[in-house]
């Protein structure tokens, strides 16, 4: 468990963060100059806050009441940055071994394990000038890896990689979120990554933490819109896959209370998988249409309605224990009578559903 509650100045920035995560990945999430990079700092121990306490698990790294302020190197935090900062004179393999040579680590992770995690195995012999963007991130992931940390930061790793090496490393980074076994913080201005990979969300903005917790909550908070970016906002469904159609090439995906059918998902029969669905592809409909393209619709019950001081209007429905985040309108909003408690029909082009979502454990 990560438990953070800081505070201090860095340059003009006032900072204070506050949250708590019981392990998995935890993301923080905020626009540029919101202040992710400080808070890692401070974690890592290259700033020092000025009060407040950091511990992680039982391991208090920090604590200015008590003047604990454990070293960068005791703290044992693995840290992957945007660039992946290899040694250009050595090999793939000597880069993997070398945090911990340079740690005196025997360490409890097996090199075959992490190489085979990441797909290293047939580049252990080249040098990084001849590795692509994602080669070189997954060769500094698995040399943070293999330096026995028992928190690893991930600073923007992939910020710097155009949109295919960012296709190329994200499913590397499913199986590494999944299996590692160890806490991840990870950090990122992209909501699609947000979505994708953590559990818990932290959100910051101005050098705060203004909210946080498990990320399908924060997702579908609409009072976090600046913070977060309306844009991009959506929700997170979790399903199970029941079928697949391979002559249409669909898969359908019970969330609870309906069947979602999506294209080419990386799924088989059994297989539980969460969607992230964006609120702007979420349409509403008072009676159920006919004769419409699109193949997903399903009733569901309206429990919030947010209405901006713009043209828009942000809805939240409910179907079971899920949430669907719409936005609308407020000109829909009256001409359909919306109101909390009234049933609609929500529809969701199969096309609109970002597929890419891994499985959950």
């Amino acid at each position: 468990m990560l438990d953070v509650d800081i505070s201090g100045k860095v340059g003009t920035l006032e900072f204070q963060a506050q949250f708590a995560s019981d392990g998995g990945v935890t993301s923080l999430f905020g626009q540029s100059g919101s202040g992710k990079t400080t808070l890692t700092n401070m974690i890592a121990g290259l700033v020092k806050p000025a009060s407040g306490r950091i511990a992680l698990g039982d391991r208090v790294l920090f604590d200015a009441s008590r003047g604990i302020d454990l070293s960068v190197q005791a703290r044992r935090i693995g840290h992957v940055f945007q660039d992946a900062r290899l040694f250009p004179h050595l090999s793939v393999q000597s880069n993997l071994t070398y945090a911990r040579w340079a740690g005196r680590r025997d360490g409890n992770r097996n090199f075959s394990e992490v190489v085979e995690l990441l797909g290293l195995s047939s580049l252990l012999k080249r040098k990084p000038e001849t590795l692509s963007g994602g080669e070189k991130q997954r060769v500094a992931i698995g040399r943070a890896l293999l330096s026995d940390p028992q928190l690893l930061i991930m600073d923007e790793p992939l910020a710097s990689l155009d949109q295919a090496r960012r296709n190329d490393i994200l499913p590397y980074l499913d199986r590494l979120c999944v299996e590692a076994g160890l806490p991840i913080l990870y950090v990122s201005h992209s909501i699609e990554e947000v979505a994708r990979l953590s559990n818990t969300l932290v959100i910051l903005s101005d050098g705060h933490t203004p909210a946080y917790g498990p990320v399908a909550d924060m997702l579908t908070r609409t009072d976090l819109g600046r913070a977060t970016g309306r844009h991009e906002a959506g929700a997170l469904v979790h399903g199970t896959v029941t079928g697949l159609d391979t002559n249409w090439g669909l898969t359908f995906v019970d969330i609870g209370g309906a069947v979602l059918q999506i294209p080419d998902l990386p799924a088989e029969s059994g297989d539980t998988v969460r969607l992230r669905v964006r609120a702007r592809d979420v349409a509403l409909a008072v009676e159920p249409p006919k004769g419409l393209s699109i193949r997903n619709a399903f009733e569901a019950r309206i429990t919030s309605i947010s209405e901006e001081s713009g043209p828009y209007a942000e809805i939240l429905c409910a179907l079971e224990d899920q949430i669907i985040r719409a936005r609308i309108t407020r000109a829909s909003v009256a001409d359909l009578k919306l109101f909390i408690g009234k049933d609609v029909t929500v529809l969701i082009k199969s096309v609109a559903i970002d597929r890419r979502q891994r499985s959950l454990v």
